[in-house]
């Protein structure tokens, strides 16, 4: 079930590579960022056409986003792929390993998907806008890659 704006944000503990933290694997804690505005950027696999889109979009305005918040992208890849991805796609924000998909059950956007009429597990393309308090302040749901940056600013300049 995703929790909806103004709950609390579920708190997580998780491997974190790149942008702040630079190069060396280090752990972010949800609640050790409270007073801080907090963006999780939930999408599918590093390096697929429709991640690279988003994450590049996300790159390329970089200068419209930092600033509004702490940005993280998660994934269920495991940090060697997120290091790949941060290096050929040089991106300018950390990038949350999922591996044991707790953060992405307890967002609720582990769902059933369909591709060419085959159903599998996977991750919902979507974010949350985490305010100052910890509450949610927006949910961004089933993003399209494209538009997903011109959406969260919106959220991030309202």
């Amino acid at each position: 079930m995703k929790p909806e704006v103004g709950q609390i944000a579920p708190d997580f503990e998780a491997p974190v590579i790149g942008g702040e933290y630079g190069d060396e694997e280090s752990t972010v804690k949800l609640s050790e960022l409270k007073g801080e505005r907090v963006v999780l950027v939930f999408y599918p696999k590093d390096n697929t056409p429709g991640c690279t889109t988003q994450g590049c979009a996300m790159r390329d305005d970089w200068n419209k986003l930092k600033g509004k918040a702490r940005i993280f992208g998660v994934s269920i890849d495991p940090l060697k792929s997120h290091v790949k991805f941060i290096d050929k796609q040089n991106l300018p924000y950390a990038l949350i390993s999922d591996e044991e998909k707790a953060i992405v059950e307890a967002y609720g956007v582990w769902v059933e998907k369909q591709m060419y009429g085959k159903k599998y597990m996977g991750t919902e393309r979507s974010t949350f806008v985490i305010g100052t308090d910890g509450k949610i302040e927006a949910v961004l749901e089933k993003v399209k890659p494209a538009a997903h940056l011109d959406d969260l600013l919106a959220v991030l300049d309202s």
